[in-house]
């Protein structure tokens, strides 16, 4: 198999170990995979991938190109392509894509994650937020995202929720316009840090997310309404 999504890469390489014959360069976890590279998830190798000969290619209909996989389906690959803009949808693509690999059944894993987001009390107070994922322009979470569903989850309604667009331009003025009760800044795609980001936002607690629990569909769902929370909670001016 070869995988275009940093999420899957790490949920199949888990599960399945050796199975994985390619993945991308943004494929970070696990630490350690040794798999050929090829390239990115936007500007993939189609030459090398259809040369790795995979009886299947992961893809998601987000973050992958549609003319980079119809071009491998018509070199004759198989490509199973995912749809994640919920918590639910990701168990159930999840499994799907793990059964497509060859898995005899659910990892332990997996029926982890769904245990942990069903538990979820009802979170005792609601906050309103912005969530830019990238800046130079400034964009933030939109309408149906994954992102915005977990969010929501813990209690953290976006404000672009209902926007037209997934992942809308927004002036910054406008953001700061809306007042929110909290600035969402994630470490991917963009990389907002403590010195790049909240400064854009004075007066506004912000909180440092990992990108990684906010926006990937594998093993780290199980520690993700955790890890989330404690640093939605730890959010400062």
């Amino acid at each position: 198999m070869v995988s275009l999504v940093p999420s899957l890469t790490e949920a199949v390489a888990t599960t399945l170990p050796g199975a994985l014959v390619g993945a991308t360069g943004w494929c970070s976890r696990p630490e350690g995979l040794d798999v050929v590279r090829i390239g990115g998830t936007k500007n993939p190798d189609v030459e090398r991938i259809i040369g790795l000969g995979p009886d299947l290619v992961l893809a998601n209909e987000e973050e992958n190109r549609a003319p980079d996989l119809e071009a491998l389906r018509a070199a004759g690959l198989d490509v199973l392509v995912t749809e994640v803009r919920s918590v639910p949808q990701a168990v159930a693509e999840l499994d799907r894509v793990l059964t497509a690999c060859g898995a005899a059944g659910r990892p332990g894993w997996l029926d982890e994650a769904e245990r942990t987001w069903a538990a979820l009390p009802e979170p005792a107070r609601r906050r309103t937020a912005v969530v830019p994922v990238w800046r130079r322009p400034w964009m933030v979470l939109g309408r149906d995202t994954f992102a915005g569903d977990v969010l929501a989850r813990l209690g953290v309604d976006h404000l672009y929720a209902h926007h037209p667009e997934r992942y809308p331009r927004v002036a910054l003025d406008e953001l700061r316009a809306r007042r929110p009760d909290l600035v969402v800044l994630p470490d991917e795609p963009y990389r907002f840090t403590a010195d790049d980001g909240p400064e854009a936002f004075p007066g506004l607690p912000c909180a440092l997310v990992s990108g990684r629990h906010l926006t990937w569909y594998g093993p780290s769902l199980t520690e993700a309404p955790r890890v989330l929370a404690g640093a939605l909670g730890a959010a400062r001016r």
